[in-house]
């Protein structure tokens, strides 16, 4: 049974038909066919002889009925770890950088906009080294607080600009309501115009997430032993290189797979409140 959705030409309201599930499961399998053939024909070529079966020792073992993480799977647990602790001050930076930028106060909107600029100009890899090399030795702080600091400002910088937005897009009756009912700034953003924000900025704020996610693979750089890391380590002794960037590389895929999936399921949930 085929899907339909309906859209909307010169007014009038068109039935247009979708594939069916079927037909997307078939497509998908035969773009990963392709794929596959395209990947074992190169590797042929150069030479190169597979050997999956020494990657499940580097994911966990099972020793006299116990379960030992390997280091691969450490190596998760740390990337897993820096990225919530980011996003949550991704949100933080965002969301007081955002205020700041559409404030009455001139030190406020110059400060918001001096940190975008250097922030959204310069390469994550330079603001990590400098955290690091320069601000860690300063401020004592570990290699670990350096990185989730590091991503949380690179990330806070274009996470403010969709609050930002996101606050701008509300009509001006519901501050104008607000207001009548006698709310001040900080009730009127907090129960009325952020509420109706996240609604609008949560897929774009996903998207943000999921660049966290891919770009705390740079942590590795300061000697992070993330999952990037770990992954280095195990090629370098064993010479897996396709094994282990494929399995890191599905790791990674499954994080923001995940998250792409709960997000979707909360976008659902206010969907129906609304």
């Amino acid at each position: 049974m085929e899907r339909r959705s309906d859209f909307l030409l010169a007014g009038k309201t068109i039935p247009f038909p979708q594939r069916s599930t079927a037909q997307d499961i078939i497509l998908f399998a035969v773009v990963l066919a392709i794929a596959t053939w395209v990947m074992v024909q190169g590797t042929t070529h150069l030479g190169y002889h597979w050997q999956w079966y020494r990657v499940p020792q580097y994911l966990f073992t099972l020793e006299e009925g116990h379960f030992r993480p390997g280091p691969l799977l450490q190596g998760l647990m740390v990337t897993l770890r820096i990225s919530a602790f980011s996003l949550l001050l991704t949100l933080a930076f965002g969301l007081v950088t955002a205020l700041l930028r559409i404030s009455s106060s001139f030190l406020g909107r110059t400060l918001a906009r001096g940190y975008l600029e250097v922030i959204r100009n310069t390469p994550l890899l330079v603001q990590l080294f400098v955290i690091y090399f320069v601000l860690s030795p300063i401020l004592d702080i570990s290699r670990f607080a350096s990185a989730v600091l590091a991503l949380s400002l690179f990330e806070g910088a274009y996470a403010s600009e969709i609050f930002r937005a996101g606050i701008l897009s509300i009509q001006r009756g519901q501050w104008e309501a607000a207001y009548s009912l006698g709310l001040g700034s900080l009730s009127t953003y907090r129960l009325v115009i952020l509420p109706q924000a996240v609604r609008r900025i949560l897929p774009p704020l996903t998207s943000q997430a999921i660049s966290l996610v891919k770009d705390s693979a740079l942590v590795s750089t300061i000697a992070v032993y993330d999952l990037t890391m770990r992954g280095q380590e195990i090629i370098a002794e064993t010479y897996l290189a396709f094994e282990l960037w494929f399995t890191v590389a599905a790791m990674y895929l499954f994080i923001t797979v995940t998250l792409s999936m709960v997000v979707h399921r909360m976008e659902g949930r206010l969907k129906v409140k609304t």
